[in-house]
């Protein structure tokens, strides 16, 4: 627990800034939208004649005139993105900057294994991704409950629910990455969440490239499916969990067996 207490010291700093930001942001767009109420229905309109630009970002399937529909597209917007690289950046500096810092020979000469240092890692990413979402998420609840407006709280909770899972597979990924880098390149951790944003906007261009949401978990998170249906798509969710878990594993064994320098 010593190791698992440390790393939430050490990223303390960057997890108040990451859950202040996002969560203020999130703040504004719900505190905005009485003002842009009596627009968003021509705003629909408008969307409605863009053809593949609104399929990319799903708002073919929402309806910007109710609260839901604009808070489907401004979640995935602002925790979507936002959410992704505060994981990515967790995730990716894990394992590889106790390199990077010359701190890992150190680490590794006390009686703790290698198997306990990656675990208590892997424990505090997922831990700091439900902090900053617990956050933004009370922060965003009580927004709305200051501007009076009426919201279904049920899909609001999916929104939430598959933003948190999106985050997790992504510093999952990220985080077995990292047992192959000798420094903690915030470029790869970027690059991986920003490759799977802009998959998932390629796969909504056209049928034909549907099949690749199946590597990206943004697939899960459409705002209009789950604002829709109020339900998740578990297809994706379950071949998202099985791309975490063979990173995860394989990030482990790598670890395990590296030579630390």
């Amino acid at each position: 627990m010593t190791l698992f207490f440390h790393e939430l010291r050490r990223n303390r700093t960057s997890l108040i800034i990451w859950t202040s930001v996002i969560a203020f942001m999130l703040a504004v767009c719900v505190f905005i939208y009485p003002e842009m109420k009596g627009q968003m229905s021509e705003m629909t309109d408008m969307f409605s004649d863009m053809g593949n630009f609104t399929a990319a970002f799903g708002m073919d399937e929402l309806n910007f005139g109710e609260f839901m529909g604009y808070f489907g597209v401004e979640c995935g917007n602002v925790l979507g993105l936002g959410g992704v690289l505060f994981a990515s950046i967790l995730g990716i500096s894990a394992l590889s900057k106790e390199e990077k810092d010359k701190t890992a020979e150190f680490l590794l000469t006390h009686p703790v294994s290698r198997v306990k240092v990656t675990v208590s890692k892997l424990i505090s990413v997922i831990v700091q991704i439900f902090i900053l979402n617990f956050c933004v998420m009370a922060v965003t609840f009580l927004s709305v409950a200051v501007i009076g407006e009426e919201a279904d709280i049920k899909t609001m909770l999916l929104l939430f629910f598959a933003y948190f899972l999106l985050q997790i597979e992504i510093g999952g990924i990220t985080f077995g990455i990292s047992a192959f880098l000798n420094s903690g390149s915030l470029a790869v951790g970027f690059g991986v969440g920003i490759m799977a944003y802009f998959i998932n906007i390629i796969s909504n261009l056209t049928e034909e490239l549907e099949f690749i949401k199946y590597i990206t978990p943004f697939s899960f998170t459409e705002g209009g499916y789950i604002v829709n249906n109020r339900a998740l798509e578990w297809k994706y969710i379950l071949v998202g969990a099985a791309m975490l878990t063979a990173s995860l594993v394989t990030g482990f064994i790598k670890y395990n067996r590296k030579d630390i320098v």
